[in-house]
């Protein structure tokens, strides 16, 4: 990956339950990896998982409320964004993940609470039109995760074509094609591929040649490699893998997976032990071996991300109200860890700008 002479910057979404006020804005530097002190970029009711346009000019966060996102302009320059369109704060269920298309035109978003996903519209603006939205049925094996569907993540596949979405209570995962004139979803064929009973797909991240997927399981605490059919949107699954330490046996709840911008290696972190789970990936037949796990360097890793040039993974930790960056060794996959933390509240997700 080349080299950055600037800093980086990542937004932080949170739950503002507590002392969070909304989004916030911190700074990586390119060089040491440090994280600078957070400041507020934006107030907002729980704007918790967020997604940017693929020019980079608009932010887009799952918030409290009855609408499905929020929008925001981005001001490369500046730590602030600048609300466009806001969900007014309200009672019901807040949804948990959001996914912008390759167009910038289309947002798809996941309600884990309800049981739902959705397709909506977005404007060259940034404006946000109305969703149309497909309800899940049934539930799992697990007598109090999966008591009723839990929709947890909607992805774009890399042909800009289907939606992928996670239910982790009904232990799937759908394909939904996306109808572009419509901006909807619609069932694909067959309309979902059933899990390991009681895995809880949670997660989801696709690797570099756009062939194969691979979900991480809540519930099970795995990742399992698909090979992906990128015609029809099927999945096909190859290899389980534990995220978990040798002889763990304690609470755990795996949560989020990324891959290596350079495709050779993926990311799992994982709740109760703490940790940071490495894979490489085989270049052929996408396969994971083990590479290390390490600790996360706080507690509830909810989500981490990769900066864009590979160098740099900043994880933010739930339960200790912490950031914190490893180095990425990109020949090995190794992380190393860079001293301190930064404190924001009740982090949920960190996502790097640029």
């Amino acid at each position: 990956m080349g080299a950055r002479t600037g800093p980086h910057r990542i937004f932080v979404g949170t739950y503002t339950k507590g002392a969070s006020r909304g989004i916030y804005s911190v700074t990586l530097d390119a060089a040491t990896g440090a994280l600078g002190a957070p400041e507020l970029a934006a107030e907002a009711p729980n704007p918790t998982f967020l997604a940017l346009s693929p020019n980079r000019e608009f932010l887009y966060a799952v918030c409290a409320g009855p609408a499905w996102a929020s929008s925001f302009q981005v001001d490369p320059s500046s730590p602030r964004l600048l609300p466009l369109q806001q969900s007014a704060p309200g009672d019901g269920p807040t949804p948990c993940h959001i996914a912008i298309d390759r167009t910038g035109r289309v947002g798809v978003a996941a309600n884990y609470h309800l049981g739902l996903a959705a397709a909506f519209p977005l404007g060259a603006d940034g404006s946000i039109g109305p969703a149309r939205v497909v309800a899940h049925t049934g539930r799992g094996p697990h007598p109090s995760r999966q008591t009723a569907p839990h929709v947890h993540s909607t992805n774009i596949d890399p042909d800009n074509r289907f939606a992928i979405v996670c239910d982790l209570g009904l232990d799937r995962i759908y394909t939904y094609s996306i109808d572009r004139d419509a901006v909807a979803l619609a069932p694909g064929t067959p309309p979902f591929i059933s899990t390991a009973p009681g895995a809880g797909p949670r997660h989801l991240a696709f690797g570099r040649t756009g062939r194969r997927a691979y979900a991480i399981n809540e519930l099970g605490n795995t990742v399992v490699a698909y090979d992906y059919d990128p015609v029809g949107g099927r999945l096909a699954p190859r290899q389980t893998v534990s995220v978990l330490p040798a002889g763990y046996s304690g609470d755990a709840g795996a949560a989020e997976v990324a891959i290596h911008p350079n495709g050779r290696f993926l990311y799992g972190s994982c709740r109760g032990p703490d940790i940071l789970a490495v894979f490489a990936v085989e270049g052929a037949s996408g396969s994971l071996s083990p590479v290390e796990i390490v600790p996360c360097g706080g507690k509830g890793p909810r989500h981490f991300s990769i900066s864009p040039d590979g160098n740099w993974l900043v994880c933010a930790h739930q339960d200790s109200d912490t950031l914190c960056a490893f180095q990425v060794d990109g020949d090995s996959g190794r992380l190393h860890r860079v001293p301190g933390t930064v404190s924001v509240p009740m982090p949920v997700c960190a996502l790097f700008l640029g």
